[in-house]
């Protein structure tokens, strides 16, 4: 190169890759806020938290639920609700420091009598648990009143029946009993120290004594069987079938 010839510098235009792989971004952008989308308004419209499996069933195939349901509860999470998740479902509920200025009228409160809270706790924590558990817990025995109550305020359910002589029920609690208590899972459930703090544990406990760890699932154990049809109708619940009503 000569004196006094400047040098030039020619752009090169981008690869084509580089514009395919944008390409695929933007697209792939577009689609997860479409996903974002569907599965708020999913949310929003339903008065029950709802399953990512039926999250899922609308979204296109291969759509990485858990990571869009992650993306939203995110943006919710400093918004006056939030987007919380609830035993494995998905609902919104107002953000817990905002809860005092929302008002319900409630025309019909129903308050549960100790004897329920005690079961209703020994249930939460020591699930699957039969009758006859709850009432060796508790040390005196336990009305089907008090069960009934519970079964009907959708707190517990009868998750099965123990493989033992009499085939016993099992009970477990409910989505409705996380999403009421405001807990993800149930090992939210408090723990010791903080059953302690909040004076619900006296300090005079034996020094051996442990707050059980409830199970991370609601698949029934080993030693349970499922309910059927023909359970139902033996503890009451179904009219047998091939029977009319009169």
């Amino acid at each position: 190169m000569s004196e006094g010839t400047q040098a030039q510098i020619v752009p090169f235009d981008d690869e084509p890759g580089d514009s395919e792989a944008a390409d695929r971004s933007e697209a792939a952008i577009r689609a997860m806020h479409e996903a974002e989308r569907i599965a708020e308004a999913m949310v929003f419209a339903s008065a029950e938290p709802v399953s990512e499996r039926l999250i899922a069933e609308k979204l296109p195939d291969g759509t990485n639920v858990r990571m869009v349901m992650k993306r939203l509860s995110g943006f919710y999470g400093l918004r006056g609700v939030n987007l919380l998740r609830v035993g494995g479902n998905w609902a919104f509920r107002t953000a817990a420091d905002l809860s005092f200025l929302i008002h319900r009228d409630q025309t019909d409160v129903r308050k549960l009598s100790r004897a329920a809270l005690e079961v209703l706790s020994i249930t939460a924590y020591h699930q699957p648990v039969t009758r006859a558990e709850i009432e060796e817990i508790r040390g005196v025995a336990t009305s089907r009143g008090t069960l009934d109550v519970l079964l009907e305020s959708g707190w517990i359910r009868m998750r099965g029946r123990r493989r033992t002589p009499g085939r016993p029920v099992t009970y477990g609690t409910t989505v409705e009993f996380l999403d009421h208590f405001g807990l993800e899972e149930l090992r939210d459930l408090p723990g010791m120290d903080e059953l302690k703090g909040a004076g619900l544990l006296s300090a005079r406990i034996p020094s051996n004594f442990r707050v059980p760890v409830p199970p991370a699932d609601d698949e029934l154990t080993d030693d349970e069987d499922p309910i059927t049809q023909m359970d139902l109708e033996e503890l009451g619940l179904l009219t047998p079938m091939g029977e009319e009503d009169d």
